[in-house]
């Protein structure tokens, strides 16, 4: 059974951070392009950040020289080091695997930037 649990949202201060986590079961990890998404009430959801097998990255604009994606792949997770966060970073941010064949995507982890 294919499993993508992403974790690690909460509510911060803005200009605080946090450190999403999404681990990954039942596929072979390296095949496959992660990324992180986010979606908000009523609104589709926007790619954030995508990490490939030869940890080639690309980053929305709204989130670039603030955000790093990472991945380990000896333990199937990857990352999202959030810095410098804004109340419209406020959003559910959703893990995403993708290979030649298939897609995943994990449940969700509810950010909120507020004072």
């Amino acid at each position: 059974q294919v499993q993508l649990v992403d974790s690690g949202g909460g509510l911060v201060q803005p200009g605080g951070s946090l450190r999403l986590s999404c681990v990954a079961s039942g596929i072979v990890f390296d095949n496959y392009v992660m990324a992180w998404y986010r979606q908000t009430p009523g609104s589709k959801r926007d790619l954030v950040a995508r990490i490939d097998s030869s940890l080639t990255t690309t980053y929305a604009d709204s989130v670039k020289g603030r955000f790093t994606i990472s991945r380990d792949n000896t333990k199937k997770t990857i990352y999202l080091q959030m810095n410098s966060l804004k109340p419209d970073d406020t959003a559910v941010y959703l893990c995403h695997g993708q290979s030649s064949y298939s897609n995943y995507w994990g449940r969700g982890t509810q950010v909120t930037v507020s004072s």
